[in-house]
């Protein structure tokens, strides 16, 4: 399988190249592939070739990351339209279009967004679209370390914890093994009632034989895989009070499923969930 337009490189990557520190080409990385299902730019041969590899086994990776960032659009929409001003996106990744500051500034120009990943190539890139935007900036940071997150210079500036505020988590938690809730409960401890959690998580409940080659094949490129089922998707939701429909395949969260869709090829759950005052 190849996706349409990876052999295009635009004239503006050179010079987000000399922007990047050193970057590690021998393994791929997560975001820099999920940049190439989408069509993007900015990735390396290992991760074409492993993002390749994957979807050798299931070749409907590509559509699986589309669908994913439908949702995020659908639900950062949702978030704003309920007067969220505020956005913490965690495993932001390499920008394209339809970004989240994007979405949120389209439906409330006071919106206010911070973009977390930890992969210089994402970072760097997302510097560069936010140029001139000061009420978005990237924090360079793991996910996995709520402080470095919140008490970062761009959270202290954009971000006011008193009021509501949308913690996105699309498409990064099946990257997080054991401690997971432990990391989302940090997260929440700092929210005002009436924040919002948003999370999709890629799953086995549809295809588990090859859901486990999935995670071998990134296993072998050095990228740990932790699929969750349904109930333990439910359960990242601890302490938040999830908005209808619940948690779904991501086709069906507020969506108007498309003629012949099979809304479990996604492969992907999702939902967005209240803070409770």
């Amino acid at each position: 399988h190849r996706g349409a337009g990876h052999d295009r490189r635009p004239p503006e990557r050179p010079r987000l190249w000399e922007e990047v520190p050193a970057v590690d080409t021998s393994h791929a990385n997560p975001a820099r592939m999920y940049d190439y299902a989408l069509g993007g730019w900015h990735n390396f041969q290992i991760d074409r070739e492993v993002a390749d590899a994957v979807f050798a086994v299931m070749p409907s990776g590509p559509a699986v990351a589309r669908s994913n960032r439908a949702f995020l659009r659908r639900a950062v929409e949702f978030c704003a339209d309920a007067g969220i001003e505020q956005f913490v996106d965690l495993g932001s990744g390499i920008p394209t279009r339809g970004n989240t500051h994007e979405i949120a500034q389209a439906r409330n120009p006071r919106a206010r967004v911070v973009y977390v990943d930890n992969e210089p190539v994402a970072v760097a890139h997302t510097r560069q679209l936010l140029r001139g935007d000061a009420r978005a900036e990237v924090v360079q940071a793991d996910v996995r370390d709520p402080s470095a997150v919140l008490d970062s210079e761009a959270a202290r500036r954009l971000l006011d914890f008193s009021r509501p505020v949308a913690v996105l988590a699309v498409a990064v938690l099946h990257y997080v093994g054991a401690g997971v809730e432990d990391v989302l409960a940090a997260y929440r401890l700092r929210c005002a009632p009436g924040s919002r959690l948003v999370v999709s998580h890629t799953t086995q409940d549809n295809q588990p034989e090859a859901a486990a080659e999935v995670r071998e094949v990134l296993a072998r490129s050095g990228t740990e895989v932790f699929h969750r089922d349904r109930a333990a998707v439910e359960r990242l939701f601890a302490g938040w009070r999830l908005v209808e429909p619940g948690v779904v395949w991501t086709p069906q969260w507020r969506a108007q499923p498309a003629e012949g869709e099979r809304p479990e090829a996604s492969e992907t759950w999702c939902g967005v969930a209240e803070l409770p005052g």
